[in-house]
């Protein structure tokens, strides 16, 4: 009789350390869906990461403000789903606000300039891009699109299915910090439907307390993402100015210092935690509406939950 055991894989993608955790029998069984997991995850980098010219956003983006292009079914879906995203969080979630980060520079510590940031706010607008089925245009000349804000959560959520389809029932998949539970802990020592203990990062950890976490959540099936506001950010006379940035504005966020959602898959929580974060005083109750779980701190510390 084959003995339950733990295998743990390492990975790196998305320029995050990730990995893929399972309880099983069938070792062999265990490292092959691993192994096509990982598999997929690099496929949907490769795919639609914006640094690499051969991606599908990198040619859409080389044709902004010119010719029509046509994508897959996959990469319509996705952009599908961006357009309901942005319909929910009244115009909040805009996949063409990556452009922002050519006014902000966070290594240098520096404010745009505000002619710079109105220059880039002009290319900004979910609304400026066409779409007709297959078809899909960037109006304007310097627009992008960047997937970053679910194309890790997506790859979770392909992970988690790929393990499925291989019979997989007790997993982990963590890109990241995003992260997808596969069913429940499986090993004869822990009790029936032991959940995976997850700690979510405190963003203003205290190392000399001893507790660097702001939270242990039991995750057992579905997704969990957190937005934060401690990523990448600095401070300029005693305010903070983190990467979250409000496509209306094209300034941070300052409300929250992070959100966390459970919620049925991982590209769904990811998607509602920065909605969240982009709504600042009225994310509550706009998440208490989508009927999900949340974990939230605010600017002065105070922690909310449901």
């Amino acid at each position: 009789m084959k003995r339950w055991r733990t295998l743990r894989f390492d990975f790196r993608a998305m320029a995050s350390p990730c990995s893929i955790q399972m309880d099983g029998q069938d070792e062999r069984a265990m490292r092959q869906a691993a192994a096509e997991a990982i598999t997929e995850v690099q496929r949907i980098e490769h795919k639609y990461s914006r640094y690499r010219e051969d991606s599908i956003v990198s040619r859409i983006n080389q044709s902004a403000g010119g010719a029509v292009i046509d994508v897959d079914a996959e990469t319509a879906d996705l952009l599908g789903f961006a357009h309901s995203l942005w319909l929910m969080s009244g115009g909040l979630f805009d996949i063409t606000s990556g452009v922002l980060r050519q006014a902000w520079d966070f290594r240098a510590a520096r404010l745009p300039e505000p002619a710079v940031l109105q220059a880039v706010l002009a290319r900004v607008g979910w609304d400026k891009v066409e779409r007709s089925g297959s078809a899909v245009r960037l109006t304007l000349p310097g627009m992008e699109l960047d997937f970053g804000g679910f194309g890790k959560e997506y790859a979770a959520d392909r992970a988690a299915a790929v393990l499925h389809s291989h019979g997989m029932r007790h997993a982990l998949v963590n890109l990241g910090g995003d992260l997808h539970a596969l069913g429940a802990r499986a090993l004869p020592e822990l009790q029936n439907d032991t959940a995976w203990q997850i700690e979510i990062q405190h963003p203003r950890p205290d190392t000399a307390s001893g507790k660097p976490s702001l939270a242990v959540l039991a995750l057992q099936q579905g997704g969990l993402a957190t937005s934060g506001d401690y990523e990448r950010f600095f401070i300029q006379d005693g305010r903070r100015y983190c990467h979250v940035l409000n496509p209306h504005t094209g300034w941070p966020v300052t409300y929250w210092q992070s959100v966390s959602v459970l919620a049925a898959n991982t590209t769904t929580a990811g998607a509602l935690t920065t909605i969240a974060m982009l709504k600042e005083a009225d994310a509550l109750d706009w998440l208490s509406a989508q009927g999900v779980r949340y974990l939230a701190m605010r600017y002065d510390g105070l922690t909310l939950q449901n």
